[in-house]
């Protein structure tokens, strides 16, 4: 079981490299295969860049990166203050409709949905908390 590590940045997609990097890290410390990682860095760049672009309309946010791996399993939580949202009350885009016939926006969290093992909201104590959870192998 590994100690959760912690990032806090200002919710601004120039972070998003920092942010990957230190997810990064923390995965390459426990032998991630690089697909998996992959699969990681593209759900995590999905999720960030959402909070920088939605969370707060205002601008000047923040949001804090927490990491662990616990029994071969990566937990990544994403944090920020910004307004109330829970991507997985969106329902998912009908994949089966051409591009053009489809409704703008939702693809993101539909591919996070099916790429990791698990994806959870909560509005805690006036902040989202979203996590995903992916097996290492």
């Amino acid at each position: 079981m590994s100690v959760e590590k912690v990032l806090k940045v200002a919710a601004d997609t120039e972070k998003l490299y920092e942010v990957q990097g230190f997810v990064d890290a923390e995965l390459e410390a426990h032998d991630c295969p690089m697909k998996t990682q992959m699969l990681i860095d593209v759900s995590l760049e999905e999720l960030f860049v959402n909070i920088a672009h939605y969370a707060y309309p205002e601008g000047n946010g923040w949001a804090e990166i927490r990491v662990g791996v616990t029994d071969g399993v990566a937990s990544i939580t994403l944090i920020d203050g910004g307004i109330p949202y829970d991507p997985l009350k969106k329902p998912d885009p009908d994949i089966t409709l051409a591009a053009e016939d489809r409704q703008i926006g939702g693809l993101g969290i539909y591919m996070v949905k099916k790429k990791m093992d698990e994806m959870t909201y909560e509005h805690r104590d006036g902040k989202n908390v979203l996590t995903i959870r992916k097996k290492l192998c």
